[in-house]
């Protein structure tokens, strides 16, 4: 196995044992570190073994962080930056 997914793997046991952890801040904190971690990873992963794994790693990251990505999703739904008075 290669570094890329070594550090994928070990990623993604970090995430799951800190959801575990009781939090304070509903672990939005370690959602930020985490994806500030991650997408180098998933960078990594695409450089050593092609899009289609890095799709994968990017889905299986998606699966574990999935409040950021539908508050995400909500936002750009949104229009962006807009607010409810324009």
């Amino acid at each position: 196995m290669s570094l890329s997914l070594i550090l994928a793997c070990l990623w993604a046991l970090v995430a799951n044992v800190l959801a575990m952890t009781p939090s304070r801040d509903f672990h939005w904190r370690n959602a930020y570190i985490l994806i500030a971690i991650g997408i180098p990873i998933v960078g990594y992963v695409v450089f050593q073994h092609g899009p289609w794994i890095g799709l994968l790693v990017l889905a299986g990251g998606c699966s574990v962080l999935r409040w950021p990505v539908i508050y995400l999703g909500r936002w750009l739904s949104r229009g962006g930056n807009k607010t409810p008075a324009e």
